[in-house]
This record gives C-alpha cells, sequence and structure tokens, in this order.
C-alpha cells in the first residue's frame, strides 16, 4: 500500500482500535453464520486473538487438507489459526500483515494454538511484510495452493500490485479466495483520503467493474462472486459523509488457470458431484451461481468445467464431455451490478 495508506493502516488496526467492538461500521465485521466444522474450529482460537478479528467474510474454501496456504493481511491470526486447523498437520498456513500491534498477538500464541490443535510442531508462520511488496518476501513462485484475504486489500492503494503477486504465488489451479469491501461505484479522491473512512474499509473500496477489470488484467480471467450483503453504516457522520455511495461486502474465488474464456462457453458439458467433500454431505458451492446436489448431473460451461477438472475440486466430481464441440453461449450471462440489494428500509434496518 502507498506509505499513507499503510502507516494509516498501522496506526488505526495497532493503536486506534483495541477490538473489534470500537468499529464504526459493520464493514470489518463478519455476519454469515459458519458451518459446524468452522464453528468448532474458531472456538479453538485463543481469546485475544478473536478479540482483534477485523474480517468481513468466511475465507475458508472447502477441500484444504494437505494444503499450502498464504492469508494476506492476517492482523492477530485469527484465520490464520483457523485454517491451520482445516490444512491439518501435512499442511501450512503463512500469514503476512504489516502491523507489528497485531503480529505481537497471533505470534505470542502460537505455541498455545499448537498445544491446542495437538500437533507436533506448528503448521503456522507470521511474516512482516507489506501485501503491495509481496515481490520482496522471499515467498516461492507457484508455492501457495490457496491465497486468502479477509477485508485488507481495500486497504491497499496499489490493488493491481497484489493481484499480480497473488497469480505468481499460486500454483497452476490453485485460487485467490478473499473477502472484501466494493462499492456501486467510484468513491471521490476527497473520501479516499479521510484516515477514519479508510480504517474502516470504505475509503478504499473498489467499484465492483474495476475491480473485475483488475482482476483480468491480472491474469484471473473469469471471477467467481460466492456471497455478497448490503453494507450498513451506522455511524451517522460516516453515513451522511459516504452517501449516496452503497459499499457491499463479498467473497470471490479466482483460479489460477490459462486460457479461461471472457464469457460462458457451451461446450455441452456437464458436472455431477460425488456428496465426498467433509461438511457437504448434499451440496458443495462452487459460487453464487453454481451449487452442485449430490448425484444430480448439472450443466456447465466450459470455464466451469475446467475449475473443477483442473483443481484441487476434481477428485470430488464426475467430469462429462470436453472441448471438442462448441454450442455457443450459455443463456443469461449479464453484465449487471452481481450483488444483492435490499431496499432502503431494510438496509437502514440492519445498521449496527
Amino acid at each position: 500500500m502507498d506509505d499513507m495508506g499503510l502507516e494509516n493502516a498501522r496506526d488505526y488496526y495497532g493503536r486506534v482500535l483495541g477490538g473489534s467492538q470500537d468499529l464504526r461500521t459493520d464493514a470489518c465485521s463478519t455476519l454469515e453464520a459458519p458451518p459446524p466444522r468452522l464453528r468448532e474450529a474458531m472456538g479453538r482460537v485463543h481469546e485475544e486473538v478473536r478479540g482483534r478479528y477485523y474480517g468481513c467474510g468466511l475465507i475458508a474454501p472447502p477441500v484444504l487438507e494437505g494444503a499450502r496456504v498464504l492469508d494476506l493481511g492476517c492482523g492477530a491470526g485469527q484465520d490464520v489459526y483457523v485454517l491451520a486447523q482445516l490444512v491439518g498437520p501435512s499442511g501450512q498456513v503463512v500469514g503476512v500483515d504489516a502491523t507489528p500491534e497485531q503480529l505481537d498477538v497471533a505470534r505470542r500464541h502460537a505455541e498455545w494454538h499448537r498445544a491446542a490443535f495437538g500437533y507436533a510442531a506448528s503448521n503456522v508462520a507470521f511474516i512482516d511484510g507489506d501485501i503491495a511488496r509481496l515481490q520482496d518476501l522471499g515467498l516461492d513462485s507457484g508455492g501457495f495452493d490457496v491465497i486468502v484475504s479477509n477485508c485488507v486489500i481495500n486497504l491497499v492503494e496499489d490493488k493491481a500490485a497484489v493481484f499480480a503477486a497473488a497469480r505468481r504465488l499460486l500454483k497452476p489451479g490453485g485460487e485467490l479466495y478473499f473477502s472484501d469491501v466494493y462499492a456501486d461505484r467510484r468513491v471521490p479522491a476527497a473520501l479516499r483520503r479521510d484516515p477514519v473512512l479508510h480504517g474502516e474499509c470504505l475509503a478504499g473500496a473498489l467499484y465492483w467493474g474495476d475491480f473485475l477489470a483488475l482482476a483480468k488484467d491480472a491474469g484471473f480471467s473469469d471471477p467467481r462472486l460466492v456471497s455478497d450483503r448490503p453494507l450498513a453504516v451506522g455511524d451517522p457522520r460516516l453515513a451522511e459523509m459516504t452517501a449516496p455511495i452503497r459499499f457491499y461486502s463479498a467473497t470471490y474465488r479466482l483460479f489460477n488457470l490459462e486460457g479461461l474464456e471472457p464469457a460462458c462457453e457451451d461446450y455441452g458439458q456437464a458436472a455431477r458431484y460425488r456428496g465426498s467433500v467433509p461438511d457437504a454431505p448434499q451440496s458443495l458451492t462452487l459460487d453464487k451461481h453454481h451449487i452442485f446436489e449430490v448425484g444430480k448431473v448439472a450443466p456447465v460451461c466450459g470455464n466451469t468445467w475446467r475449475m473443477l477438472a483442473e483443481s484441487r475440486l476434481a477428485p470430488h466430481f464426475d467430469l462429462i464431455g470436453d472441448m471438442s464441440r462448441h454450442f455457443g453461449l450459455f443463456e443469461g450471462c449479464g453484465a449487471g451490478l452481481p450483488f444483492d440489494r435490499l431496499t432502503e428500509a431494510a438496509h437502514a434496518a440492519a445498521c449496527c
């Protein structure tokens, strides 16, 4: 992130906020109900780590056993310690953050978590660094199965650098799975410089159209929206400053696959979920528009077929067809606002 943004983030999350209860909006809060396995994993995280959590989504995609995961902007480490349980003792989770006070909390409890998880050796590591300069941290190209981030990329000025580095660090077929804050229009420059709006994850929120362009420029040709919700700006002063901009918390997954097509192309392919993913015996969600019921053959576009066939998800699907015959576009590939909207009254009622 630029020097001003980096220093403000360090100050806001290291000194201004004493804990998540000090937030003035719900932008940096996770309201989704976690599935049972994830809820149990969260319950095994040290209370001091949980108290310094500022994420806006659940960044734990399925099928992580044995994976090597990188957390961009790990803060005090809640997501790192949750993911450490999901990857198991044969996997590893590396967290990167630029706020010393947050990293101190994360590192202080590494041995406590190792013992709580029953591991012979810790499977986590924490690196002090700026996620906009990942190239300076000595991380191996193609060294990670999954990269996650939770409400942090909005704090970075050079977001293009983050996406480009993430693609370089991912294995082929790996994915960037992250939650962040987006806006329905470009945030004015005057608001982008406000330290409180920046710290509350609103000033740096990307216009969703600009995000899609940045992701595609980095080589993530087909970003997939997993979930989203409108955000409430409960603080009256901040609400007045930002009106009429609408903000959304959204989780995306970006697969590192060469040659994905810019549209949903029909090759007559289909996929059938085997029901073999732990905690997903009845259905598995790829994204907001692809929820696979166990045993049901579902037609899919060429990009979706490849996301299943060329990623760690492949063993859990029966994949039908190939790319030899093209039938044109799938119907219903729109280009409008991807997020769900609430009425004005319902939106206001969602305030903290």
